[in-house]
Parts: C-alpha cells; structure tokens; sequence
C-alpha cells in the first residue's frame, strides 16, 4: 500500500528551501489599517482583535530587533534554538505605509542575524505598484512571500465580515505580485455561520486556479475584544464543533493541488479574549486529532483533485 504525507506543510518546504529548520518571528512593525483608520471604516474587519491580529507578538512596543529577540527568548522554550529565521510582519496591514518607511522597517528586520526571508501580512488593496516594485527588489536579496486575506470567495461573506475590498481587487493583487514571482499565500477562515461545506469547497477551489504558494486556513474565532465578540454577546449563532472543523478539513484537502503549501490547518485565538468555540484553546490536540483522522481515513493533499 502507498503511504501518502497527508499534506505538505511549511516546515517541509521551509527545510527544502533553506536546508533546516525555520522559525518565523512575529512582528508588530506599528503600521495600522485603511479598514481601522477611517480610509475604508473605523471598525475593522469583524473577527480582527483590537491588536490586529498579533496577539502573540511578546511585545507590541520597541523596536523591530527587541521584538525579535523576544520572540526567540519565547520560542526557544518550544524549539532547540534555530540559526534561521523568517521575519513575519503580522499585525495590522504591513503595506500600509510610505516607500521610506517600509524600507526602514524591513532593512532592520533584514538586518538580523541569520534571518533568511520575511514574511508579509497586508491586505490586496494596499499594494500599490511602488510597493509592489520595492517587494520584488526584496525578493531578489531573500525569501519573501506576502499573505493576503481573502477569508472567503464569497461576496456575502466578505460584506459580513467587513473586509472592505471586492473579489476582482484581491485577483488584481495576486496577479500583480505572480507577474513579479513573488510568492503569495492566502488566509481563509472557516466556519462562517452563513457558509455551508459547498461554499467553503468552492472557496479552495477558486483559491486553486491561482499560482498560489500557500494557503493559511483557521477556524472563525470569536474575541471579546473584535466587533464580532460584541455581536455573538448579543446574538450568540452556531459555530463548527471540533468534529465537524476536522471533517471540513480533511474535505479541504482532498481537493487542494498538491504543490500549494499548507502554512496552517489551525489556529488558536487569545485565550484570555476568546468568547467561542472554546474547544480551539489546545491547539495541540485539535493538531493531532486532525492528524489522526488524516490516517484513519486514509486522507492526503489532492486525494480527490482530479474528481472536481
């Protein structure tokens, strides 16, 4: 019998790419947000916390080096100590800001030893082409790749959770990133209450027809501190249990093209914010509770692909 990986994950390309192991440092570079700073609206997309999504970040203060070196004194409780980094900028919309500025922030970043790429977290309507010109300058001198949220190819969803740019802007973004090679990933949430198991499977499959180096999937998580939080504490809805993310996953996969990167299958929200679905908070067992199901029922990445 063939024994199949059940998906190609970062770590796997991270050690093909650089020969070892990579570990990102979380960065909060203080850049902010045309959907937080009145440009678009004021109150952010739904899910998104009041730090942006860097919760984890040890500190949202100091400079780009202290924050770094923060996030090894962290890390390196979980892993041996790496000689590779990947600077992640991760709060907020990290394109959001002037040539001058990006390029102080990325250089310091750059500048730190034994980082050999960087990560960029932004959203596709704040990628203009000076940026975009300045990241393909970045990519000739390291590993660059740039996360946009999409979230969901739905426009019903993307009204409900307030991104605030169309479906075509997100295209144009990868387009434009593709015709300079740089690498791109999208973030999709799971478990919109409005989405049934067809429209998250139409999602990846939109998401597929594009070269797309990565994918970052998570369930929707509810914070006490998001605009969703506030809604749910006045109208609580219905959110996937373990079982049925597990299995929404695993569904995911087999029709994910086999050379798209699985950066996340999951994803745990602050727990000292998070209102619900509380079975998120360990995350290590929801890990090897979906790892389990990929071997009991024999699931792997584009098991199925030639199906659809």
């Amino acid at each position: 019998m063939i024994q199949h990986k059940p998906f190609y994950s970062l770590n796997e390309f991270l050690r093909e790419r650089h020969g070892g192991k990579v570990i990102k440092l979380s960065i909060d570079a203080g850049f902010t947000c045309p959907n937080r700073d009145g440009s678009i609206s004021s109150g952010g997309c739904i899910f998104c916390s009041e730090k942006g999504s860097g919760d984890f970040i040890p500190s949202h203060v100091g400079s780009i080096t202290s924050q770094m070196d923060a996030s090894i004194a962290m890390l390196s409780k979980k892993w041996s100590k790496s000689e590779k980094y990947i600077a992640y900028f991760q709060s907020y919309s990290n394109t959001y800001a002037s040539i001058s500025l990006l390029k102080k922030r990325y250089e310091e970043a750059l500048s730190f030893p034994n980082i050999v790429g960087i990560a960029i977290a932004t959203r596709p309507d704040c990628l203009d082409d000076k940026t975009i010109s300045y990241l393909e300058e970045l990519s000739h001198r390291t590993h660059l790749w740039v996360e946009l949220g999409l979230q969901s190819a739905h426009a019903a969803t993307a009204k409900w959770m307030n991104l605030g740019y169309s479906l075509d802007c997100f295209e144009q973004a990868v387009h434009k990133l593709t015709l300079k090679h740089i690498e791109v990933v999208a973030h999709l949430i799971i478990g919109s209450p409005y989405e049934t198991l067809d429209d998250i499977l139409a999602t990846i499959s939109y998401v597929s027809k594009f070269s797309l180096q990565g994918i970052k999937l998570h369930m929707l998580h509810i914070l006490d501190n998001s605009p969703l939080g506030q809604i749910y504490l006045k109208t609580p809805f219905k959110l996937l249990s373990k079982e049925d993310y597990i299995f929404t996953i695993g569904e995911i996969l087999k029709i994910l093209p086999p050379h798209i990167v699985i950066h996340r299958l999951t994803g745990d929200g602050d727990a000292s914010h998070l209102l619900a679905p509380l079975w998120t908070k360990n995350k290590k067992q929801v890990l090897n509770d979906l790892n389990h199901y990929f071997k009991v029922n024999d699931i792997y990445q584009s098991k199925s692909l030639n199906k659809y």
